[in-house]
């Protein structure tokens, strides 16, 4: 087959880098080669130093040719919270798959959507489970329920299908990459800008709402950040804590107005997710300024730092999570290319002065 202008200039490019490689290395083309595909029989000093080599030239493998070198089909499978009644944040994550889906199937990747309600446990372990019967090559997970996802990625493990994690990381190793926020800097973040807000007999309100709290590990590494930054800095400021497990307006309105009568000195009002939108239903009413910061760029928050409710949020851009698991999984897959550990999004605040500029 005779090759075009632009696939001569592709290898030749590629053969230019592994040359380049394999000079600063001081070892041959081949044992490059094996590296970038992740071949057998390279000593582990080697190894590394050719990895390192690749990281500083950033240098990217022809990932088209090789899929083509090989000729098989790979099948990503991805397991997302969906999109409920309280919430739109998960549509931004599903955009990002939608992307990346779109740039990769013209080189044969079949990737399916798998989604579960993000309140209920049950749902989760039965949409796991139809994940690994339809025998994925690869799987990007947002974990919601610690216990639960441990369980599922250990049997991910065991059938040697690669997972990445995305939005929220899990206390076990063996992930191919997790791609999201640093939890704890993301509290510690909210509580540092808060300190410049608040006098010292103000008192602080942290909202966690989630019907499965106990598994929400995300929300409650967030409230650990928040909380040690006073802690650190010897802040005496009153938090108080609420957690409410029923996410209906009615129900988070209620009890909101038990813990606002109980405390009349509450000046600030955190809130550990993306149903920020829901505590600013029932804040806009009250008597008095309260400060409010949440989580997440979605339509129902904007509307509230539209009206100045929402004083701050703190976003961590899920589009660009979700693109990069997906196309993390696809580079290892199709290529065997080197990636990333770990990739910390970073950590964004939103307000009504720079919202309209905002890209997630």
């Amino acid at each position: 087959m005779k090759l075009s202008n632009k696939d001569k200039d592709n290898r030749n490019n590629q053969l230019s880098g592994i040359k380049e490689i394999a000079r600063r290395a001081n070892v041959s083309i081949a044992t490059v080669d094996r590296v970038i595909h992740n071949r057998t029989g390279i000593a582990k000093k080697t190894k590394e130093k050719i990895l390192d080599i690749i990281k500083e030239l950033n240098y990217q493998p022809n990932i088209h040719a090789r899929r083509l070198a090989l000729a098989k089909q790979f099948r990503i499978a991805t397991l997302i919270p969906q999109r409920s009644k309280e919430t739109s944040y998960w549509e931004g994550p599903l955009k990002g798959i939608d992307t990346a889906s779109a740039e990769i199937s013209q080189y044969g990747v079949v990737l399916e959507k798998f989604f579960y309600d993000q309140d209920s446990i049950s749902s989760f372990q039965q949409q796991s489970q139809l994940v690994l019967k339809s025998k994925p090559d690869g799987i990007l997970l947002a974990p919601s329920f610690i216990e639960e996802s441990v369980s599922f990625v250990q049997k991910c493990q065991k059938q040697n299908i690669p997972y990445v994690l995305m939005d929220s990381d899990l206390p076990v190793e063996g992930s191919l990459a997790y791609i999201g926020p640093q939890l704890n800097a993301s509290g510690n973040l909210s509580a540092h800008l808060i300190s410049y807000l608040i006098g010292k007999n103000d008192s602080i309100l942290i909202v966690n709402i989630s019907k499965e709290l106990d598994g929400q590990h995300h929300l409650l590494k967030k409230e650990e950040g928040f909380r040690n930054y006073f802690r650190t800095h010897r802040w005496d400021n009153k938090i108080l804590k609420i957690n409410i497990n029923k996410t209906d307006p009615k129900s988070i309105e209620k009890g909101l107005s038990t813990v606002f009568k109980e405390n009349q000195g509450i000046k600030v009002v955190f809130v550990t997710n993306s149903r920020v939108s829901n505590v600013a239903a029932f804040v806009k009413d009250l008597d008095r300024k309260v400060i409010l910061v949440g989580y997440d760029f979605v339509n129902e928050n904007i509307e509230y730092i539209e009206k100045g409710v929402i004083d701050f949020l703190i976003c961590q851009k899920p589009l660009e999570q979700a693109y990069k698991g997906v196309m993390t999984l696809y580079q290892h897959l199709a290529a065997s290319a080197p990636v990333e550990k770990v990739t910390f999004m970073p950590i964004d605040i939103i307000t009504r002065e720079n919202y309209k500029f905002y890209n997630y």
